[in-house]
């Protein structure tokens, strides 16, 4: 379940809350430059999972590895030296700040503190760096042209870009996408499709996503989660033709 070309391995993690456990012996490998999908009934611990590595949610055990070296499970402000970063469902941007500034709090170790304390520690060398790795994300998500537009004017579609790029900005080796399509029509989501695999060229993704047609179009692999625990995985057709799948989710019919 996990090797040294592994940019990052999950063995055994399971996590409860009171006397309920949402994750039991879940299980879950990333290579470079891949695309994972994480499926499964609302309920079925996909979000647990991304606390878990996030740093949000205690664990009650498991072993996580990232390139190939066991580490204890991160806190939140560690995230950013091990080379991960997440979006958030919805989008959580602040609505009274650029999308620049919004971009460049990512860059941060707390977003809790907000960009202006935060800035206020920069000298004018470390800002000036930090707006030019915020401009560099926006343009991977095609929204540099906004950049200073206050978060609280922009389209819903448009935020969902604006929230990839503070995720990008650190510069992430492992990408989490928590429903990057969510909420976004028809013609949103295929433009979403195309910028998951752009993104694939420069760090790997775990997402997390319902709209089944993104999940088949852009994950090289699949988890499936059921009731906390992973009752499939493989690549697309695989699990597309699981029948323990059909039964719990994806339905006959698909």
């Amino acid at each position: 379940m996990g090797n040294s070309s592994d940019l990052l391995s999950i063995k055994n993690l399971s996590v409860s809350f009171g006397g309920l456990k949402a994750l039991s012996n879940v299980y879950l490998d990333l290579h470079i430059n891949e695309v994972v999908g994480l499926i499964g009934p609302n309920g079925a611990g996909k979000t647990t999972l991304f606390n878990a590595l996030s740093g949000i949610v205690g664990v009650d055990s498991g072993e996580l590895e990232i390139n190939g070296k066991g580490h204890k499970w991160p806190k939140a402000h560690q995230l950013i030296d091990l080379g991960i970063s997440r979006t958030l469902q919805g989008v959580g941007l602040f609505p009274e700040l650029t999308v620049l500034e919004n971009v460049m709090i990512g860059a941060t170790k707390s977003a809790k503190s907000g960009l202006i304390s935060s800035a206020l520690g920069f000298n004018g060398r470390d800002e000036k760096r930090l707006r030019e790795k915020a401009m560099t994300a926006l343009e991977r998500v095609y929204a540099s042209g906004i950049a200073d537009r206050r978060a609280d004017s922009l389209p819903y579609p448009v935020t969902k870009r604006v929230a990839i790029a503070r995720a990008l900005v650190s510069e992430p080796k492992v990408l989490l996408l928590d429903e990057p399509a969510g909420g976004l029509g028809a013609q949103d989501i295929e433009w979403m499709n195309g910028l998951i695999h752009n993104l694939a060229a420069s760090c790997s993704v775990i997402l997390v996503e319902h709209h089944m047609d993104v999940v088949m179009s852009v994950c090289d692999r699949l988890y499936v989660l059921n009731f906390g625990e992973v009752i499939s995985s493989g690549n697309v057709e695989t699990v597309r033709n699981d029948p323990a799948v059909i039964a719990a989710y994806l339905g006959v019919n698909n």
